[in-house]
């Protein structure tokens, strides 16, 4: 974990100045590419392949729920709702959490429980829940029965290939392009002192003089960096029994091992994926601003630092690069789907 230094570049930390300026702390701009595994290098038909199948319902039992329902990347990265809505109007127990940047993070899931991306792709299929196959099997078998997506899985990965395993190769590799580049925060710590607002800076002071980074430190504002499969886990919430509990039902849902251990989310782009906590119970950011440095600080923060950090989390929405929707292949005279 990042140590901060007690020294402040100009004055002292939170007395008002003509020009705020940030701490000084190792801060860290987002890297041009996230970590890429040797088992599953990126090349463009991979992706392209990966790319459709996140956006294909037809993985889904009744052919109405893709990847993209839940993480939508034409915008934040979620849904937008408290939960998400799988097969048949089920609703799952805990919030879509954003795939923008989760390229970065070192285990997957609000619990942890996926070690990659791939293995992440594995689940939510046969989840009964969110897209209701039954297995795998019945998975590759729906899409080798698809036409065209033959060829997709030989140009990715060679003849004989269509299976399981390179399926979810392939989501991993289209997820990791979904990065979110040269944010205002970005920009500013490499050296653009116009990028960010005074306020913005003076949000970027608080949130290092309030504690946050202790959980919320890296460049992806997700904890150190960790090994692959090794999750960066924060008790939430840290300090119980204020009304927070009760009003948000933080409680009711133990997290890994029922502990309330839960994987240190992202705060880039947070500012575009309310709702917020695991559940998706608390409706605004400044909201939220409020319920972690109560639980998780034990603190009450004046309306201004609240103010000062969500203008500071603001400056962390980036550059989101132009998705496109792909042309599924068709199933020419028949449809999987009857009545």
């Amino acid at each position: 974990m990042k140590l901060l230094s007690a020294m402040i570049l100009t004055g002292a930390l939170g007395v008002a100045s003509q020009t705020a300026v940030a701490v000084n702390y190792n801060w860290e701009a987002l890297p041009d590419t996230p970590p890429i595994p040797e088992d599953n290098p990126q090349s463009e038909e991979k992706i392209a392949l990966g790319k459709t199948l996140y956006f294909d319902p037809r993985l889904s039992s009744t052919g109405t729920v893709s990847c993209n329902s839940c993480h939508n990347v034409m915008a934040g990265g979620d849904d937008s709702r408290p939960v998400s809505i799988g097969v048949d109007a089920q609703k799952g127990g805990r919030s879509a959490p954003t795939v923008w940047n989760s390229a970065f993070l070192s285990a997957q899931f609000w619990d942890g429980r996926a070690p990659t991306l791939e293995e992440q792709a594995r689940g939510p299929v046969t989840n009964p829940i969110e897209m209701g196959m039954k297995d795998w099997d019945e998975t590759m078998a729906r899409i080798k029965a698809i036409p065209g997506y033959a060829d997709m899985f030989e140009a990715a990965f060679g003849k004989e290939a269509m299976n399981a395993d390179n399926a979810v190769k392939a989501i991993a590799a289209y997820e990791r392009t979904l990065i979110t580049p040269n944010s205002p925060f970005d920009r500013y710590v490499k050296g653009d002192k116009k990028a960010m607002t005074e306020q913005q800076v003076k949000g970027m002071n608080t949130f290092v003089e309030v504690g946050c980074t202790a959980c919320h430190s890296g460049a992806n504002f997700a904890g150190p960096t960790m090994p692959m499969g090794t999750g960066f886990f924060m008790k939430f919430p840290t300090f119980e029994g204020s009304d927070y509990d009760k009003k948000y039902n933080l409680l009711e849902d133990k997290g890994k091992d029922d502990q309330h251990m839960w994987r240190v989310p992202t705060l880039r782009n947070v500012a575009v994926t309310a709702p917020y906590a695991h559940n998706g119970q608390v409706p605004t950011l400044d909201e939220m601003v409020r319920v972690m440095s109560k639980t998780q600080l034990n603190k009450d923060l004046s309306d201004e630092q609240v103010a000062d950090l969500v203008a500071f989390l603001n400056a962390l929405t980036g550059e989101f690069p132009e998705q496109t929707m792909p042309r599924l292949p068709a199933t020419p005279n028949t449809s999987f789907f009857k009545e």
